[in-house]
């Protein structure tokens, strides 16, 4: 069994692959003060839920954008699950070109959902990740990475409007009744998802230009499926995506150090 690790600034998820199967799978918050002693029990404690022991564990691959966290968690699964980590990063085969002006500068979250995509859906693809940001990455016909868009994500800006706005409240992000709000939390509510909603269609339209008609577009991340509801630029929802690209990358370096 393959434990994913993906470290985001908000949430960390994981998941148990048995080859490409995928397994239990669970998503906890980001939690930088956390150390990796607790870190280690926590995913301890996932595990024994699901009726997993560490011996069960044939590897574990990761991936971060959060440079503190990486090496805690590293150490956690180290310490607690008896497993060196595999950290996606540069020398790590990952089946996937980058074309961007800077590689290093990509992160390594959008790379693995790029691997993902030229596995299991191919190209062109836009991936739509609602993240802590939420970013657009386009995938060419031949399954290279060529760069994408980065705007904040809905949670940024619902949280930008509560703390700037002396008169506005936190609200919960959620379909309002209609477009027009009758009163300021579903006003709120409205200009957040529908106004989320009409930066999708309009990004996605752009990059169809660039990529073609026939571009593919999926959509990951934990706001996935209530962006998706609202409209029909999306193809595929995969929240899980890039647990998926994590996997596939275990098995092309491991098939690597095999032929090796």
């Amino acid at each position: 069994m393959l434990l994913t690790i993906d470290i985001g600034n908000t949430n960390i998820t994981l998941g148990i692959y048995r080859g490409r199967e995928p397994g239990p799978r669970w998503r906890l918050s980001t939690d930088h003060r956390r150390m990796p002693d607790e870190y280690g029990l926590q995913f301890l404690g996932l595990l024994r839920h699901a009726g997993i022991t560490p011996a069960d564990l044939t590897g574990v691959c990761m991936a971060s954008v959060v440079p503190p966290l990486t090496e805690r968690v590293a150490t956690a699964c180290r310490r607690y699950l008896g497993q060196e980590p595999l950290v996606v990063e540069a020398g790590v085969r990952t089946g996937v070109r980058i074309r961007y002006e800077d590689p290093r500068a990509v992160g390594a979250d959008r790379i693995v959902d790029a691997a993902a995509v030229r596995t299991l859906y191919g190209g062109p693809a836009c991936v739509v990740d609602f993240g802590t940001a939420t970013t657009f990455d386009a995938i060419s016909k031949e399954g290279d990475y060529l760069g994408g868009a980065i705007a904040p994500g809905i949670g940024i800006a619902a949280e930008a409007l509560f703390m700037r706005a002396a008169k506005l409240p936190r609200v919960e992000l959620k379909r309002p009744p209609a477009a027009i709000g009758r009163n300021t939390v579903h006003a709120m509510q409205s200009g957040l998802l529908f106004g989320y909603v009409g930066l999708v269609e309009g990004l996605v339209a752009r990059f169809r230009r660039e990529l073609g008609a026939e571009m593919k577009v999926i959509a990951t991340g934990g706001l996935a499926e209530a962006i998706a509801q609202e409209t029909e630029v999306i193809d595929i929802i995969n929240p899980w995506l890039t647990l998926d690209g994590l996997a596939i990358i275990w098995e092309l370096n491991r098939s690597g150090q095999q032929e090796a």
